[in-house]
């Protein structure tokens, strides 16, 4: 192989690598604010069950309207 060969693909072998860190670091500040949404979803579906747990007995249906 040439010289001029071993450049162009030393050359393209660091731009992947390049490529390759910074698709990682995406990754990985995409799976840290998937776990920081998973942790939100966890506490809101807590606090709805908190909410219903304390509201009153019964059918919703069976209840009367507000304006009553």
């Amino acid at each position: 192989m040439s010289e001029e060969r071993f450049i162009d693909l030393e050359t393209r072998l660091a731009h992947q690598d390049q490529l390759l860190h910074e698709l990682n670091d995406v990754v990985t500040t995409q799976q840290a604010k998937l776990m920081q949404l998973e942790g939100l979803c966890r506490s809101l579906i807590d606090r709805v069950k908190a909410v219903g747990a304390g509201g009153p007995e019964g059918d919703p249906a069976d209840e009367r309207p507000p304006h009553y």
